[in-house]
């Protein structure tokens, strides 16, 4: 529904929002920006294959920190292994270690931005493969900072909070309105400052 504010001429014009519609007086100055609905079977699928991607990037960087400080700890530990201890045997040892610790680390910083890469490709993939995410994504993007995709978590909390604030300032907000099992409503909608 559409309002017609009197302009100097004294004539009406129709006046329609850029993003949406202005919903009725009961409404109370909620303009609909986007309405769009999601499959419900899909959604739950992809949420947990969304929380398991995350979560697969997350074990990559902590498994890559960890093996970092083990390197370190090892090759911290060499200096007083060769102090205090005699022999001949020791210099094999701390030299050996030495190598390892270059080895690793040589390893380590070629492999590391793959293994990152990997992770990310395959979270990517999941975004890319689910018509949900796109949806929200497509029906967000003018409002967020990266045009070209949406974050995953901004998807994740949506479904799991069932209203997601995405622009604070703007009072724009995410509504998912899970009533109908069939079909998952979401709109995204603004609140306009009354006129004082």
């Amino acid at each position: 529904m559409t309002f017609t504010p009197e302009n100097s001429a004294g004539n009406t014009r129709s006046f329609a929002p850029r993003y949406g519609q202005m919903l009725s007086p009961e409404a109370k100055g909620i303009l609909v920006l986007d309405e769009f609905t999601l499959d419900p079977e899909a959604a739950i699928k992809e949420q947990h294959g969304f929380l398991a991607g995350v979560a697969a990037v997350a074990t990559t960087m902590r498994r890559i920190a960890a093996l970092r400080v083990v390197i370190a700890a090892v090759a911290i530990a060499n200096l007083p292994l060769f102090l205090l201890s005699s022999g001949w045997w020791i210099y094999g040892v701390s030299l050996t270690l030495v190598v390892g610790v270059h080895a690793a680390v040589t390893w380590l910083n070629r492999h590391e931005p793959r293994l990152k890469q990997r992770s990310a490709l395959e979270l990517h993939l999941h975004r890319e493969r689910s018509a949900n995410y796109r949806k929200v994504r497509d029906a967000v993007k003018y409002m967020i900072d990266t045009p070209s995709r949406m974050n995953e978590h901004l998807y994740l909390e949506l479904l799991a909070a069932k209203r997601v604030a995405l622009n604070l300032a703007h009072g724009t907000v995410a509504l998912l309105d899970t009533s109908d099992d069939a079909a998952w409503k979401v709109r995204i909608v603004r609140e306009l400052p009354a006129a004082s």
